[in-house]
């Protein structure tokens, strides 16, 4: 199977709240859609810093990841992330890459949005089984 890819539209929970309390305007709230390699091998999501800044999202806390070839990086931890496909939401954090190293969507945010990955056609596609609304399993 080759690389997957999808247009995930990422939203800064901060700002959601704040137009909730009406600090802010709708308008106002900084979101962007995105590119994102589906790694479902990922555990979190990863964004880089480019989209860490232009979302301004906040730090929660550093974390440490071990990478493909084994070495043990540690990251900055950013959120909350409102994270939108097609009509699938979840609200999760980010570890954050240095640059702009390419921007991954992991398995937490896959399985709360209840999406699956299309081997066959190579893409991210809604679990056919419920495709009005995400199902998740609580056993």
């Amino acid at each position: 199977m080759g690389l997957v890819y999808a247009d995930i539209t990422l939203i800064n929970g901060g700002d959601i709240e704040m137009a909730k309390r009406h600090f802010i305007g709708e308008e106002e709230i900084k979101q962007m859609t995105v590119k994102m390699m589906v790694d479902s091998g990922a555990y979190m999501m990863a964004i880089n810093e480019t989209i860490q800044e232009q979302l301004d999202l906040s730090f929660i806390e550093k974390r440490k990841a071990v990478l493909t070839d084994e070495t043990v990086q540690e990251y900055d931890v950013v959120g909350p992330i409102h994270v939108k496909f097609e009509n699938r939401t979840a609200i999760c954090s980010a570890m954050v890459l240095k640059g702009n190293n390419e921007p991954l969507l992991g398995a937490i945010p896959m399985e709360e949005m209840d999406v699956l990955i299309h081997p066959r056609r190579q893409e991210l596609i809604v679990n056919p089984e419920h495709p009005y609304y995400a199902q998740l399993s609580l056993k």
